[in-house]
């Protein structure tokens, strides 16, 4: 216990949340200079607060900051749900792409984007309704009296094999469609703009927002089922709430960025090893652990091969599942 004492210290979790925010402006600040066209760090700030008549600005304005700030949006969507949703299922291997949640909400919304293309602005609603879907499924699947961490995993597992067939079988019938969803199944921020990132704003801030504040809650709730109603907690209430928001979380991202995966395990789980299980704590540090994580990706994914660009979930993919891999081992071995 003592080993561990230093990451319930005021002093340490205020330094990390310290680290994460600098870190985070770094990483926006490096997705705005860093391309095809490097950009100086001095017309950034001058763009930014409003000069038009710069060499860059058509690039910075219309190319870099919007896809930027999607990608940390996106990065804080999917890191909150990451850490909601292994709370709620109490897992840390849960994850929305791992478990089916991002599934779900790729299912419906590539059915938006091929079947009804004209009604683009029900995507997001499509994707969250997919994603609860998805999400209760697995949850019923797991439960004998109790939910099992690995009944978790296999159900998610097996869920999402069902609802990826189902996305293979959209591709197959609409197959004349299919250019613009290809991407969306792979997870890319490229030609994202400004429309994206208001689309993206309003449910990321409602749901970060929601989730801190009854993240005290979710403190009752780690502790048991039992634990927590012994203290006057709606349980089933709580969870359900929470399972809400993290799928929430998880669809608008995967509506703007398509099925991202893995940043919703390993960014909470990092930042958990870091600070501990307080949700107060833990939430700030995932949210701005993921904007680092997807801003450094996405600059990654731009500059690794060019003029060739990928996808930036090929990037997360090749980060992620080694990190998958390696709880996998810690679990068998605990």
């Amino acid at each position: 216990m003592m080993r561990n004492g230093y990451r319930t210290t005021a002093g340490w979790r205020s330094a990390v949340i310290l680290v994460f925010l600098v870190l985070a402006v770094c990483g926006m600040l490096l997705g705005f200079t860093v391309g095809a066209v490097d950009v100086p760090l001095s017309e950034v700030v001058r763009v930014a607060w409003g000069e038009t008549n710069t060499e860059h600005y058509p690039i910075l304005w219309n190319i870099r900051f919007p896809r930027t700030i999607a990608a940390a949006l996106a990065g804080i969507g999917l890191s909150l749900s990451g850490a909601l949703l292994q709370g709620v299922m109490r897992n840390p291997m849960a994850d929305p792409h791992i478990i089916g949640v991002s599934s779900g909400a790729g299912l419906l919304g590539i059915a938006m984007l091929l079947v009804f293309p004209s009604h683009g602005h029900l995507l997001v609603p499509a994707a969250f309704v997919g994603a609860m879907a998805a999400a209760f499924l697995i949850y019923a699947l797991a439960w004998d009296k109790g939910v099992s961490p690995m009944r978790i995993i296999l159900s998610g597992v097996a869920v999402s094999a069902l609802l990826n067939s189902a996305i293979s079988g959209l591709f197959t019938f609409y197959s004349d469609r299919v250019e613009g969803a290809v991407s969306f199944m792979v997870g890319s921020l490229a030609a994202k703009s400004w429309a994206h990132v208001d689309t993206l704003l309003p449910y990321t801030a409602a749901g970060a927002a929601l989730a801190w504040m009854a993240a005290q809650r979710m403190n009752v709730l780690m502790l048991g089922d039992a634990t927590a109603r012994s203290l006057g907690l709606p349980v089933e209430g709580y969870r359900l709430f929470f399972t809400a928001v993290g799928t929430l979380l998880a669809a608008s991202s995967v509506s703007v960025v398509g099925l991202l995966g893995f940043v919703g395990l390993i960014v909470p789980h990092a930042a958990r090893l870091l600070v501990g299980n307080d949700y107060r704590v833990l939430l700030p540090c995932s949210a701005l652990l993921g904007v680092i994580v997807m801003t450094a990706c996405d600059t990654l994914a731009r500059v690794a091969f060019a003029p060739v660009e990928l996808p930036v979930g090929i990037v997360t993919g090749i980060i992620g599942a080694p990190f998958f891999l390696y709880l996998l081992r810690r679990k068998a071995r605990l």
